[in-house]
């Protein structure tokens, strides 16, 4: 059947594919709770017939506020199936940023995860001038249920209604509703049509070597369109999904669910290859030895090859270690998909070479999200870039750098902001991503930075402190960093160690101590990471390299709000609350009003 809509994926999936019990599949109290498609349907429509009860209409907007669960999928299509707009939203952001999303979207309905996010949100709601009920997932005491809602659509069912409402829907009517994190300012509501998440569908669903007997284990949150997409294109294809109870438990979900493919960041590929290089160097004798013969075997591995001898060589590395790192992926991964961020390509390279191939891709909220991904086509992957530009979508380098971009895959606009709508949005139909790039000899893209992260310093020299961050995060003493220095006589950096290699490192020099913020503040450790930023330095230009830096006491996430909701930088957040210390750097002295 054709697809034009988001909610025709549905019928689809029943129509094209073998009837299986875990279409869909989450855990609740240490079991996996499975559902077929014939369940999905059934209950999305009932959801749908009690949302027709209570008088939606289209284009209403209606929020969720969860963490990745069936009933998410559920309510998806019940909210895309009677023309109203979806407005994910993250659980992790601040109250703030709640009221102004709920506000400004004028949402008609929330649904909310359980107790421990109703409580975050239950006392702004009285201000939702537009707020007509709230529900939960998890059952509480006298709070509405999603069981309810099931309930009210079971007895007033309106099958041809909704059929009507339906066939009304058009491929351009706006789907859904995403606000951006945001590293400055107020989020923005990025509008997505059906068509514009559809092209993405349509785009990628063959560069994943997967089908209905596959399973995919999703754990990065579904409101964000990166996640939510690829969720589209695993129902597409008929793969089976399971949603990873938290975080926590990925590695026990993984062990269970033994999937074939899933998505992440490189954040998270970057700690589990920490977490792998610490249980090395646990390792004693010819085993540690042999554990990083082959670590450093990876790290030359080229996609093109290297010869009979190194062939033969990674053969023997995969036998006796490489194996042992699929079997903790699940021992079935066919593919890991990586965005969001750039991902250092030795990790690339390593995990390649493991057998575990990770295809990087990019894009962003207000594309829906995919510009370019490395597909295993000859000549369509290499390690340090994005790949090239998917089908239908056009890319271009302005004069000053800047990814330029054009296709069905681009937002309507921002809600209610036409001023910023055209500011992102040239009259030629171009988006201007705000990133930084370049397109090699084979139509190849590469990330080098962020437009408006660049930074002159006072001998006027221009600065790109992604690509610099980027470098200082592949040391594995490092989680994480931040370059400065705008209108200074130098560069610096605001350092996060990795606490538990940093713990793991202390323990083998017997260094003693009673806390991270004592750690950092060890004469041994500042000069180990002297060291580490030293060698950085070597691959910078001289105006570029770090001249100080400090370490952080603690890890940046999102609750303390260093982090967005997807793990980037909220630079102008951490110059703020890190306002005395980069002073202090830079030998400013505030001065009183």
């Amino acid at each position: 059947m054709e697809v034009t809509r988001i909610f025709d994926l549905i019928p689809r999936y029943k129509n094209t594919f073998s009837d299986k019990d875990d279409a869909l599949a989450g855990k609740e109290d240490g079991k996996w709770i499975k559902h077929s498609i014939n369940t999905y349907i059934e209950t999305a429509d009932n959801i749908s017939y009690a949302f027709l009860k209570l008088g939606v209409q289209k284009g209403d907007k209606i929020a969720t506020i969860t963490q990745n669960r069936p009933e998410w999928n559920f309510l998806d299509t019940a909210i895309l199936q009677v023309g109203a707009v979806h407005v994910p939203i993250y659980p992790t952001i601040s109250e703030s940023d709640y009221k102004y999303i709920l506000k400004h979207a004028e949402v008609k309905f929330v649904f909310v995860a359980g107790l421990e996010l109703l409580k975050k949100i239950e006392h702004i709601l009285p201000e939702i001038p537009s707020l007509k009920g709230y529900y939960t997932f998890r059952q509480i005491d006298a709070v509405k249920h999603l069981n309810e809602l099931v309930e009210i659509g079971k007895q007033n069912p309106q099958p041809e209604k909704l059929e009507t409402i339906k066939q009304e829907i058009k491929t351009d009517d706006v789907a859904t509703l995403i606000y951006t994190s945001g590293t400055t300012g107020n989020p923005k509501g990025v509008m997505l049509t059906h068509k514009n998440i559809l092209s993405q569908v349509f785009a990628l669903h063959h560069i994943f070597p997967v089908d209905e007997t596959s399973r995919c284990l999703s754990y990065l949150p579904v409101s964000h369109v990166y996640e939510r997409t690829n969720i589209y294109i695993y129902q597409y294809l008929g793969v089976s999904i399971y949603y990873a109870e938290n975080m926590g438990t990925i590695a026990d979900n993984l062990k269970e669910i033994k999937p074939h493919i899933f998505t992440t960041v490189p954040r998270l590929l970057e700690k589990v290859y920490d977490k792998i290089i610490a249980k090395g160097r646990k390792l004693k004798g010819i085993k540690k030895s042999i554990f990083f013969w082959a670590v450093n075997l990876g790290l030359r591995y080229d996609i093109e090859g290297k010869g009979w001898i190194y062939q033969k060589q990674l053969a023997l590395a995969n036998k006796l270690v490489f194996s042992k790192w699929r079997e903790a992926l699940g021992g079935n991964i066919r593919v890991i998909v990586s965005g969001g961020a750039a991902l250092q390509p030795r990790l690339s390279r390593v995990y390649s070479a493991a057998g575990i191939q990770v295809l990087e891709g990019y894009g962003l909220t207000e594309t829906s999200p995919v510009i370019a991904v490395n597909t295993f086509n000859k000549g369509e992957r290499k390690f340090g870039t994005v790949g090239k530009p998917i089908e239908q979508v056009q890319v271009k380098i302005a004069g000053d750098q800047e990814i330029l971009v054009k296709g069905p895959n681009v937002m309507q606009g921002y809600y209610k902001e036409p001023d910023l709508t055209k500011e992102a949005i040239d009259a030629e139909g171009w988006f201007h991503t705000g990133d930084l790039g370049q397109i090699d000899e084979k139509g190849l893209l590469r990330i080098t930075g962020r437009k408006k992260a660049l930074f002159k310093t006072a001998m006027g020299k221009y600065i790109s402190p992604e690509h610099i961050e980027n470098k200082l995060v592949e040391s594995p003493f490092i989680d994480a960093a931040l370059v400065i220095g705008e209108n200074q006589k130098f560069a610096a950096a605001l350092i996060v160690p990795d606490f538990v290699h940093l713990r793991s490192y202390c323990g083998i020099k017997n260094i003693t101590y009673a806390s991270d913020a004592e750690v950092v503040k060890n004469p041994e450790i500042k000069k180990r990471f002297h060291k580490e930023v030293m060698e950085v330095n070597k691959h910078l230009g001289s105006y570029e390299q770090i001249r100080k830096f400090e370490l952080m006491e603690e890890e940046w996430s999102i609750q303390t709000r260093e982090l967005t909701a997807n793990l980037k930088l909220r630079r102008n957040y951490i110059y703020e609350k890190y306002k005395e210390v980069i002073n202090r750097i830079f030998n400013i002295e505030d001065i009183a009003a």
